[in-house]
């Protein structure tokens, strides 16, 4: 004689309110920890009297003519690295700014990092908008 159950019990686990438990702590630590103060820890740090000394650089520029420009002003390539050479050689560290538009073709920037580069003298490399 087989008896048999009238309700049959589901194997299954259901996961869904589970979810909704690590959903509202998840929403939960996500509020809280903005709410945190990030200024906790007050620190007293030193201050210095002594100023570092300026960088002495220099700035050249390339505009979409290709036309060079040294702080400023229109210089030809061929007069460019003596004029940037003179400006830099009583300097401890000695750099270059480099400006350049986009639409420079990158041979005529490397010609100026050659010239840094020959010299020992740092580079920036810096694009504008066309």
């Amino acid at each position: 004689m087989a008896i048999q159950r009238k309700s049959k019990i589901n194997p299954h686990f259901n996961m869904s309110s589970m979810t909704d438990i690590v959903f509202l702590l998840l929403i939960f630590f996500l509020v809280t920890s903005t709410l945190v103060n990030p200024n906790a820890l007050k620190l007293l740090l030193p201050k210095s009297t002594n100023q570092l000394p300026s960088q002495q650089s220099v700035t050249v520029s390339i505009d979409k003519n290709l036309v060079y420009y040294f702080n400023a002003k229109v210089t030809p390539f061929s007069m460019l690295e003596s004029k940037i050479v003179s400006e830099l050689k009583n300097s401890a560290d000695p750099c270059i700014n480099i400006q350049a538009e986009k639409s420079v073709p990158i041979e005529y920037v490397v010609r100026i990092m050659n010239i840094a580069k020959t010299h020992g003298y740092k580079s920036i490399l810096a694009t504008e908008p066309e």
